[in-house]
């Protein structure tokens, strides 16, 4: 008795775990495949093309008002799902309306703005901050690196 093939979305997961991609890659890449299904009132990937996708992409940009960031990670999502589990060709020349960056400048500390920030901070937060100043290291980055490291260290923006 055969088995009845995977859903999708369970085929998603189970090609970005065998290619080793994170957790978080994981539930961004299954959630965008939902949502590009979702918006086209349930129809199946295979069955849409170029016109869905640009239509997908536009519409994250126009009424949703995402970041480029996000509808890139939304096209790579979109791109793993046609490539790597549907295994049909991406279509090229995808030209969805495209997010607009918003112009602001980084808020960058002095060095001494930055040691007057750390010397206000104390114990296991300062040592947190000055790796995370030292190095360059994410905060999500640093918190993994500290093994039992308490529960109630959160590292908030300044």
């Amino acid at each position: 008795m055969e088995r009845p093939p995977a859903k999708l979305l369970d085929r998603v997961r189970y090609l970005i775990r065998v290619k080793g991609y994170s957790i978080r890659t994981e539930q961004s890449y299954v959630d965008w495949a939902r949502r590009f299904i979702l918006l086209h009132n349930k129809r199946h990937p295979q069955d849409m093309g170029k016109d869905e996708i640009e239509a997908f992409l536009t519409h994250l940009a126009v009424n949703r008002h995402v970041s480029p960031s996000t509808q890139n990670q939304a096209f790579n999502a979109l791109l793993f799902l046609y490539r790597n589990v549907l295994e049909i060709e991406f279509p090229e020349n995808i030209s969805a309306y495209r997010s607009k960056r918003p112009a602001r400048l980084p808020t960058v500390l002095t060095k001494s703005e930055a040691m007057k920030i750390i010397s206000l901070i104390t114990g296991v937060h300062q040592i947190m901050v000055k790796i995370l100043y030292g190095s360059g290291l994410r905060a999500i980055e640093c918190l993994r690196i500290w093994p039992g490291l308490p529960s109630l260290c959160v590292v908030k923006e300044i």
